[in-house]
């Protein structure tokens, strides 16, 4: 198998991991992004059992909801990077 990877990426990702292997660190992200995507997926799928069960969502319920989140995220402490 050959990945090609982004060199900036790379370089950083061998920084982090030192000796160990670069590898385990790849198949790990691997496993992560998709955990990701399954649970995704599966948000997916529940809100369309929910669109089933009860018709679309209020569009002015999505914008309440979109405020919400809009808000959480002003005020949530910013995550550094690396």
């Amino acid at each position: 198998m050959t990945l090609t990877l982004d060199a900036g990426n790379l370089a950083v990702l061998r920084s982090l991991v030192g000796g160990r292997s670069l590898s385990a660190a790849i198949d790990a992200a691997v496993a992560e992004r998709l955990a990701r995507l399954r649970h995704l997926a599966a948000v997916d799928e529940w809100l369309a059992e929910l669109d089933r069960a009860h018709g679309p969502v209020p569009q002015e319920t999505l914008e309440w909801a979109a405020h919400l989140v809009d808000d959480w995220e002003a005020k949530r402490p910013q995550r550094r990077a690396g």
